[in-house]
């Protein structure tokens, strides 16, 4: 067999998966799938290492059990002019003390005045002295303590450590300022021919101590809290009060001065306010609004201090011979006037407390 007779060799057929087309037996390799795209690798926020415990954040805590707790906001501080009006109605209220004693102690009028109200407790005191007795009874060093340690442990149990140091302050300040004025301050000059003329009662110690334990309750409970303690607060104050004018302890004067001395230091104390003195913001940060029973309490305790106010103005004049006053005297008016003073400064002091509060601890 020749070269010219010998059978060419068989070529390879192609694979069938691998020809996409048949002219002139060409052959193409099949598209390749796409290259993936490279990307960069993420690198993590910085922060702090493990198990080192960094910056406070916004990202909510947890409690025991995996409960997200709302988390504070970090920065907040107490408003400046929020502040500012407190210092003013401090200031107001100090002043408020020496215009009393001014009126009612320096003068012979305001004695006089002073006076017949003291005298007129005598009528129908066998039947209010059962009633006022144990509220006066309740009244005490032991209640001083436990109404101050039942305030401070409530602002320690909300994690306020300088709430805590406002209520304690506010509580010793008040009853320590009171004994100081009595007794090393004002005097009492003896322009009456009455029995211990010249022995200085004002402020009252009694009432001093009621109103600053609910004063200090006012500033360390909740705020959603704060005006349901203030209505009562204010009760409780001026039935203390109103229970030393009936035994003939205290003049009204004694009573009102000391109901000022208490708000002096109660807005003292929430004119210096902190970052821990703050209430919580709502809605993660959100600032806190006034609460609608705040503005209804507060409105409610100042319609009575207008009304109970009118009458004991009409009353005082009376007893001092002016002419718009009520056209009543005696000892009996003065009396009762007294009461309504008292209750008039008791219910105007808390409405305010209660303003000054809620508008300082704001976020």
């Amino acid at each position: 067999m020749t070269d010219r007779t010998r059978p060419l060799p068989e070529l390879p057929q192609p694979s069938r998966s691998r020809v996409t087309g048949t002219a002139k037996g060409y052959t193409q390799p099949a598209a390749s799938a796409p290259r993936a795209r490279k990307t960069r690798p993420v690198r993590p926020p910085a922060g702090p290492p493990s198990g080192q415990v960094g910056p406070p954040s916004a990202a909510p805590s947890r409690r025991f059990g995996g409960r997200p707790t709302p988390a504070r906001v970090p920065g907040l501080q107490p408003r400046l002019r929020p502040r500012v009006i407190a210092g003013v109605v401090a200031v107001l209220a100090l002043w408020g003390v020496w215009a009393t004693w001014d009126t009612f102690v320096a003068s012979e009028r305001g004695q006089r005045a002073d006076q017949l109200a003291l005298e007129g407790a005598a009528r129908g005191q066998g039947v209010l002295w059962e009633l006022a007795e144990p509220v006066l009874g309740v009244v005490s060093n032991t209640f001083v303590g436990l109404g101050l340690a039942a305030a401070v442990i409530l602002a320690l149990a909300r994690g306020r450590w300088w709430l805590a140091a406002q209520v304690a302050i506010l509580v010793a300040g008040s009853n320590l300022t009171t004994q100081v004025l009595k007794h090393a301050v004002l005097d009492r000059p003896a322009l009456l021919d009455v029995a211990r003329a010249d022995v200085n009662t004002l402020p009252s110690g009694h009432t001093t101590v009621a109103a600053s334990v609910a004063a200090g309750l006012l500033i360390a409970v909740p705020r959603r809290w704060r005006p349901v303690v203030a209505v009562v607060g204010a009760a409780y104050t001026g039935a203390t009060g109103v229970s030393t004018l009936i035994g003939q302890w205290h003049r009204p004067s004694d009573v009102v001065a000391a109901i000022l001395v208490v708000l002096a230091w109660g807005a003292g104390v929430c004119a210096v306010s902190s970052a821990s003195s703050l209430d919580a913001p709502r809605g993660g940060g959100e600032r806190g609004g006034v609460e609608p029973g705040s503005s209804s309490a507060a409105g409610l305790l100042l319609v009575g201090a207008l009304g109970t106010g009118a009458l004991a103005l009409g009353a005082l004049g009376s007893v001092r011979g002016y002419g718009w006053a009520l056209p009543i005297g005696g000892d009996v008016t003065a009396y009762t006037g007294g009461l309504f003073g008292v209750v008039a400064v008791t219910l105007g002091s808390f409405a305010l407390l209660l303003l000054v509060r809620q508008s300082t601890a704001r976020p």
